[in-house]
C-alpha cells in the first residue's frame, strides 16, 4: 500500500500520467463523434473495434515509458540503493513497485472508460459483455507493457537508453514480429502450424486483438479451413492468458537478473 500511495503522489505531481490519460480521452471522444452516424443497434461494435484499433498504437508505448521512468526515477533519487542496502531484495522491490504502477495507471483508465460507457448509452444499444471484454483487453495490454517498461527501467542506465529500448520494443511488436513470421509463412504445414501459431500469439497485440474480435462476435470461427482450425488450436482467451503469464514472468525475470542499482543522465 505504501508503494501505491508513493507512486500516486509522484505521478499526480508529474505530467506523464496525465498526458497519457489526456491522449486516451481525446482519442475516445473523437472516435465517439465520428461514430454518431452509425446505427443504434450495431454501431456499438463498430465503435469498440475502431476505438481499439486506434488506442492500440498509443497505450503500449505510453505504458512502456511510464513503467520505465517510474523505476529509473528510483535510481536517480538514490532511493533504490537505500532500499537495497536495508536488505530488501530487488525482486521484492520490483513486485511492490509494479503493483504500485499498475494501480496508478489502471485506476484512471477504468474511471474514464466507465464514464465513456455512460456516454455510449445515449448513442447506442449497449452490449455489456462486449464492453467488459474490451476493458479486459485494455487491462491486459497495459499490464504487459507496464511490466516490460519496468524491465527497461531496471537495466537502463540513462534516459536515452530507455527511449531507445522503448522505441525498439514498440517497433518490434507492431512491425518486425509479423514481418519475420511472414518469411516463414510458405513453410507452414499441418505438422508445424501449432508451433507457428504459438509464436504468432507470443505477440501480445495479436493475442489481444484476436480475443476482442472473437469476444465481441466480429470474427467467427465458423467455416474455417483445416489449416486454420489447427492454427486456432485453443480458445483466444487461453492464448491471451498464456501470453499475459509469459510476458509478465519474462519481464520480471529479466528485470531481476539484469537490474542496475544506479543511473546517470
Amino acid at each position: 500500500m505504501h508503494y501505491i500511495w508513493k507512486e500516486w503522489k509522484e505521478n499526480i505531481r508529474g505530467k506523464g500520467l496525465w498526458l497519457a490519460l489526456s491522449i486516451i480521452v481525446l482519442i475516445s471522444i473523437s472516435i465517439l463523434f465520428r461514430s454518431t452516424a452509425l446505427s443504434y443497434d450495431n454501431g456499438f461494435y463498430v465503435l469498440i473495434i475502431n476505438l481499439f484499433d486506434t488506442i492500440i498504437y498509443f497505450i503500449p508505448i505510453l505504458c512502456l515509458f511510464i513503467g520505465a521512468f517510474s523505476i529509473f526515477q528510483e535510481k536517480e533519487q538514490k532511493t533504490l540503493i537505500m532500499l537495497l542496502t536495508k536488505k530488501e531484495h530487488y525482486a521484492s522491490f520490483l513486485m511492490k513497485k509494479s503493483i504500485g504502477i499498475y494501480g496508478v495507471v489502471l485506476a484512471p483508465l477504468l474511471v474514464w472508460f466507465f464514464i465513456y460507457l455512460l456516454l455510449l448509452k445515449f448513442n447506442f444499444q449497449l452490449d455489456f459483455k462486449g464492453y467488459f471484454i474490451f476493458i479486459l483487453a485494455i487491462i491486459c495490454m497495459a499490464l504487459v507493457f507496464l511490466q516490460m517498461g519496468a524491465a527497461i527501467g531496471s537495466f537502463s542506465r540513462s534516459r536515452m537508453q530507455i527511449i531507445g529500448y522503448t522505441i525498439f520494443i514498440w517497433f518490434y511488436f507492431f512491425f518486425l514480429h509479423d514481418f519475420i513470421l511472414l518469411s516463414f509463412l510458405p513453410d507452414v504445414t499441418h505438422e508445424n502450424v501449432k508451433l507457428f501459431s504459438a509464436v504468432y500469439f507470443l505477440n501480445p497485440l495479436q493475442a489481444i486483438r484476436m480475443f476482442i474480435e472473437t469476444g465481441t462476435g466480429v470474427y467467427s470461427f465458423g467455416h474455417m479451413s483445416r489449416l486454420l482450425q489447427a492454427f486456432m488450436w485453443t480458445k483466444p482467451g487461453f492464448f491471451l492468458l498464456g501470453n499475459l503469464v509469459f510476458w509478465l514472468a519474462l519481464s520480471s525475470l529479466a528485470a531481476i537478473i539484469f537490474h542496475r542499482k544506479e543511473g546517470y543522465e
